[in-house]
């Protein structure tokens, strides 16, 4: 049987193929389109970027955050395209920057990945459960009728029970996954489609097309914030925060056949649907506003703790005086989150696992294993629950917890892709081994837009949203981020450099007829065996 180029071109890598390569184009994109989702991004976020400086900003700081994200997305084709492995980003990180950089940009790459990786489960369980809570204030009676509003504890359990469920089902052969993301497909683009067209129509009255696309009003009473630039700056967060994720095809590209050409047909598609589709969203809730004010008002009937399930109950009590119709578009709403949330921890699984085939994680040998029959890496795929339940755990006592889940998933999960489009902008052309997708002269000046437009959006991550601040009003993931930064980095100086050498090859022989990139595979020859348990038990 003909190798798949896939295939082929992981073993000139210096990788056997060990998981099973059944994915199609079709069921790549679902994955990587459910991890980015059309819902789980800009619902959570949408009252409080629109309280910062209204809805003219929020509109087109979708259109610019839209437009930036291309040049991300393919920058990380073309780098794709070379490398069709499971370790992806940091793969590509100590391939791209060379023998002497190369583990030291791996290695950074690999953490700020992981990381963001894993807390972006935790911003799908936690706007899920939020949704979940609106849910069943709503069917029991409104805030004003005497509904239930969840108490923390009941939220952290939700927030518990959705990460669990989402690892059970990713101890399931990828081929279950690769189904319930054709589900998720389906159910976003028709569930969408209803929304958007549904709720401007059910909407009493509409707002005028001027408000929602010249209107600009900040909210200093309520954010502290007065400076303009700044809140527009702070009205961007909801679209940098849903404009990731696409990378997830690339995570599954050793699984995945003609991973070469689909992997990056398969991350540009995700970010052409999630753009034209997430716009048609914020526009539709935009124009069907009916008291801009009463959204945030806590004796509401959602108590001014969902804005969108504010907007949906306005509209269908208006015109059935009834919110059941808002019952169900929340329920298509969260079951984007459920997808979104199994669709990260797919992610996140691959990502552990990769690293730590390569010995880069604590306690490697436990994490590398891979199911005998269902063959997919069920360890990794718990330890990612389990950090994700633990940095919940804080909702019991923090308000500001899902801020600082959402900044630290943004800055982990955006900032890993700076390390090899970095190394790709300034590595000399003649060691780069061009994939279907090449970019040519174009890939410098693309890479520099992307990886500014990248800092920038870390950054911005890292700025307080509210202000004066307080414990209560705190941005905690500069803090949490530097802690994590401040551990890996020392790791790396007092020990990991000494045996890190970045993705280690499992394949001991290539034939002398294999096409092989030497300048590529520098950074790793002379490493092939680094498998020592002292390693593997860090």
């Amino acid at each position: 049987m003909m190798m798949d180029s896939g295939e082929k071109r992981l073993n000139e890598l210096g990788y056997k193929q060990e998981l099973r390569r059944e994915m199609t184009l079709f069921k790549t994109l679902a994955i990587s389109f459910s991890t980015m989702t059309l819902f789980t991004g800009i619902t959570p976020l949408f009252g409080s970027s629109l309280q910062y400086a209204g809805p003219a900003s929020l509109v087109w700081g979708w259109v610019v955050v839209s437009f930036f994200t291309w040049f991300v997305g393919i920058a990380m084709s073309e780098i794709c395209s070379s490398f069709p492995t499971t370790g992806s980003l940091y793969f590509w990180a100590a391939h791209l920057a060379g023998p002497k950089w190369g583990p030291f940009a791996s290695w950074c790459c690999a953490w700020l990945e992981t990381i963001g990786l894993v807390a972006g489960i935790g911003t799908q369980a936690f706007a899920g459960s939020q949704v979940l809570q609106s849910i069943i204030l709503l069917s029991t009676g409104t805030n004003k009728d005497g509904g239930y509003l969840t108490p923390k504890w009941l939220f952290l359990c939700m927030y518990i029970g959705l990460t669990i469920i989402w690892a059970v089902l990713n101890t399931f052969a990828l081929e279950v996954i690769a189904y319930i993301d054709i589900i998720s497909i389906w159910w976003q683009v028709v569930g969408g489609t209803v929304i958007v067209i549904m709720l401007p129509l059910v909407s009493l009255t509409t707002q005028s097309a001027s408000y929602v696309f010249t209107h600009f009003e900040k909210a200093p009473e309520i954010t502290g914030i007065t400076s303009s630039a700044y809140a527009v700056v702070l009205s961007l967060l909801v679209s940098q925060y849903s404009l990731y994720g696409y990378d997830a095809a690339a995570h599954l590209t050793e699984e995945t056949r003609g991973a070469d050409k689909n992997g990056p047909i398969a991350i540009l598609s995700s970010i052409g649907i999630i753009s034209v589709f997430g716009w048609a969203y914020i526009l539709a809730l935009t124009f069907s506003i009916q008291d801009p004010k009463y959204l945030y008002d806590p004796s509401n009937e959602t108590a001014g703790t969902f804005v969108p399930a504010q907007i949906l109950y306005d509209a269908f009590y208006g015109r059935y005086q009834s919110g059941t119709g808002a019952i169900i578009l929340l329920f298509i709403i969260w079951g984007s989150f459920f997808f979104g949330g199994l669709s990260i921890t797919t992610s996140a699984a691959r990502v552990v696992y990769a690293l730590s085939r390569d010995g880069g994680v604590p306690f490697s040998s436990v994490w590398r294993k891979v199911h005998p029959t269902r063959k997919v890496p069920a360890n990794a795929v718990w330890l990612c629950a389990a950090i994700c339940i633990l940095l919940g755990l804080p909702i019991l006592k923090v308000n500001v917890v899902f801020t600082a889940i959402t900044s630290i998933a943004t800055i982990g999960w955006v900032g890993g892709y700076a390390v090899p489009i970095f190394a790709r902008m300034v590595m000399k052309e003649e060691n780069f081994k061009p994939g279907p997708f090449y970019l040519g002269k174009a890939r410098r000046p693309i890479c520099f837009v992307a990886f500014v437009w990248i800092c920038y959006t870390c950054s911005v991550f890292l700025l307080p949203t509210l202000y004066p601040i307080s414990w209560d009003t705190f941005n905690y993931a500069p803090v949490a981020v530097g802690i994590f930064l401040t551990l890996i980095m020392l790791w790396w100086v007092l020990d990991a450099r000494r045996w890190f050498k970045g993705p280690v090859r499992n394949i001991d022989q290539v034939s002398d007829h294999d096409d092989i990139d030497v300048h590529q595979n520098d950074a790793i020859n002379g490493h092939v065996r680094m498998r020592s348990g002292v390693h593997n038990g860090l």
